[in-house]
């Protein structure tokens, strides 16, 4: 989009705070850049230039606005939409694989040699995949100058950074302040925390419908492993350095995001987690508007804009769960995935609630036995199965998967089918036309909606959603009272045209 000067001129012009994350406005006479929303941003066109990543515009020399805080806006929602090689490297940057494995890391995940992932980064975000990760390392270290009291020395060395002289420079580079000014002038607006505590706010385009997002994740919590307390879905997070537990609680303007952490190096990962678990980057407004077009959603859309597709911190657990609810009730597949995590899940010490559990590794769900798991012969091998593949390498699945191959990889594995395949697309892989044509739930909104509900006619009805069907589900879904329209706390409604 921001090759599109006319377009984002608009935006800007507009203060419209849909386009933030889109692009980057800079300015040539202060030398700041900012988010198109930004309410300093006044001058003349023929001062600005638009720049498709924070990375590229401090490339391009500029600095962070101190009003507006571009590097603290919502991703891209490109790279949750498309599953190009560049949307794939984008994922893979977010979860700090460069930071862990460098880009020959990076390259080999993606297939392609070191140079062809530089070449085609450039070639669309206007900065490499070093220059993209020193861009997130700063908002990491942003985030902890801002909200710890941790030396420097700390400070840096969990942001990524290899030298305290890095630190400082890139600090100073993109921000015009030293980590000490940026920490004096935080300490006004600093959110309050607990000891050992990070408090942070994740944003997020408007509206978010938060009901069957934190509904949907509170009622197929599995104990130890996550729960809801006192207004926000809290888990463990099995992260690159350690363990780490989040508590996640919707506000009107941004996610109240609280994260206890065992290596700071891990608050990127985990960020990134987070906000991928709540699907925190899609474009609400353009997915209402393409659903809309339906008579038969419109009502509903209208109702209830701004959901969400609950996704997942660990698509391996999110895979493994899905095999464990194939045709059983939500109740029973918590009860399944609780005696699993109970089992073989590494112990977490929480000092605000229940949690108390990892969820298993695959290397650790490699012990299951047959006779450990209480189900039917068909789904223990299926389950089975789907461990070894994960642990083989036999099924490639993370945020840099490709969603094609993900799809043909499982489908091979005996006792997983289309229905299976396409909850872990939709939760685990992010794919946002992920459907479920066979789903009762589905099928029953279907009818009563008036629409086809076999699932051959409903599949090519839902053409008409491309490429938003993910969330064509959820409007579906949220037709039906089961627990996982409602968050809790809330009253419970059924949805009527």
């Amino acid at each position: 989009m921001h090759e599109d000067f006319d377009s984002c001129l608009r935006a800007v012009q507009a203060k419209d705070r849909r386009f933030d994350g889109w692009f980057f406005t800079a300015v040539r006479t202060t030398g700041i850049y900012c988010r198109p929303s930004c309410p300093a941003v006044t001058p003349k066109p023929q001062n600005l230039s638009f720049h498709p990543s924070a990375a590229a515009a401090q490339a391009a020399g500029y600095r962070a606005c101190k009003r507006c805080r571009p590097d603290a806006s919502p991703g891209s929602p490109e790279w949750d939409v498309r599953a190009d090689s560049v949307a794939r490297a984008m994922r893979l940057i977010a979860d700090g694989v460069v930071d862990r494995e460098g880009v020959p890391g990076l390259a080999a995940r993606l297939g392609y040699s070191a140079r062809q992932v530089e070449r085609q980064l450039v070639a669309e975000l206007g900065a490499g995949p070093l220059a993209l990760a020193r861009a997130q390392r700063a908002q990491t270290a942003r985030l902890l100058v801002e909200t710890t009291t941790l030396p420097m020395t700390e400070v840096a060395l969990a942001a990524g950074f290899a030298s305290l002289r890095s630190f400082n420079e890139t600090v100073q580079t993109v921000f015009a302040m030293s980590p000490t000014q940026l920490r004096e002038r935080s300490r006004r607006r600093a959110a309050p925390a607990g000891p050992g505590e990070l408090a942070l706010r994740l944003p997020f385009r408007a509206p978010l419908n938060p009901d069957n997002l934190f509904g949907h994740l509170a009622a197929t919590a599995v104990p130890g492993v996550e729960e809801w307390r006192d207004g926000a879905y809290r888990r463990t997070l099995a992260l690159p350095h350690g363990w780490g537990l989040v508590s996640l609680r919707p506000q009107p303007e941004h996610v109240e995001c609280r994260l206890r952490l065992q290596d700071l190096r891990d608050l990127s990962a985990a960020i990134s987690r987070c906000r991928r678990l709540l699907d925190l980057d899609a474009d609400p407004v353009a997915v209402d508007e393409a659903l809309a077009e339906d008579p038969a959603l419109e009502p509903h859309v209208r109702k209830a804009p701004g959901r969400r597709v609950p996704r997942t911190v660990d698509v391996h657990e999110l895979a493994v769960r899905a095999v464990l609810g194939q045709q059983v009730s939500t109740a029973a597949a918590r009860t399944h995935a609780g005696r699993i995590a109970a089992a073989l899940g590494t112990p977490v010490d929480d000092p605000d609630g229940g949690l108390t559990r990892l969820w298993p590794t695959v290397e650790q769900l490699a012990a299951l036995a047959p006779e450990d798991l209480a189900m039917p012969a068909s789904r223990r091998r299926a389950v089975l199965a789907l461990v070894r593949a994960l642990a083989d390498g036999d099924v490639q699945l993370g945020p840099g998967a490709d969603w094609g191959r993900a799809r043909a990889e499982l489908l091979a594995l005996p006792g997983i089918g289309p229905w299976t395949v396409e909850v872990v697309a939709m939760r685990g892989l992010g794919d946002p036309d992920a459907f479920l044509p066979g789903d009762l739930g589905v099928r029953i909104a279907a009818t009563a909606l008036g629409l086809p509900d076999a699932a051959g006619p409903l599949d090519t009805y839902s053409q008409r959603w491309r490429p938003w069907r993910a969330y064509a589900v959820q409007y579906l879904w949220a037709t039906g009272t089961h627990a996982v329209n409602t968050m809790p706390g809330s009253t419970p409604t059924k949805e009527s045209a």
